[in-house]
């Protein structure tokens, strides 16, 4: 069984290639919003739950006392949040995942927050990396 689309075209489409078209599209779909979980499941966050249901702050991993309701950034590159629950700290940096860790080493940028994937043996040499995680 075949329809024709266009008055004009010569060649019938049938059902099939249009529940194939339907198809690919559902599961071009379907590749996106998986894509999107896997990005916001890899998220690099912890929480430190506040001691004392009476605090007025937040006492972070270095005994440091943060106000409520207050954001810092950390010196590993980790953005933070005072909340009367206590602080969540995120990663800033992409981290490398996908690359040769027996010859390549990965290097954080304390300044830049910035991760290079360096050789072990030459340094000044930088590996390629097919994958990062915010």
């Amino acid at each position: 069984m075949c329809i024709k689309i266009c008055k004009n075209s010569s060649r019938p489409f049938s059902v099939f290639n249009l529940n194939l078209i339907f198809f690919e599209n559902a599961l071009l779909g379907s590749f996106v919003v998986l894509a999107t979980f896997v990005t916001l499941c890899n998220a690099q966050c912890y929480f430190i739950p506040n001691e004392s249901s009476t605090s007025n702050g937040c006492k972070d991993l270095n005994g440091v006392t943060h106000q409520l309701k207050s954001d810092w950034e950390t010196d590993n590159c980790e953005s933070c949040h005072c909340d009367d629950g206590g602080i969540e700290c995120c990663n800033t940096a992409a981290i490398p995942m996908d690359y040769d860790r027996d010859k390549c080493q990965a290097v954080l940028n304390k300044k830049t927050c910035t991760y290079t994937v360096l050789e072990k043996k030459n340094p000044l040499k930088t590996c390629t990396v097919k994958a990062w995680v915010l």
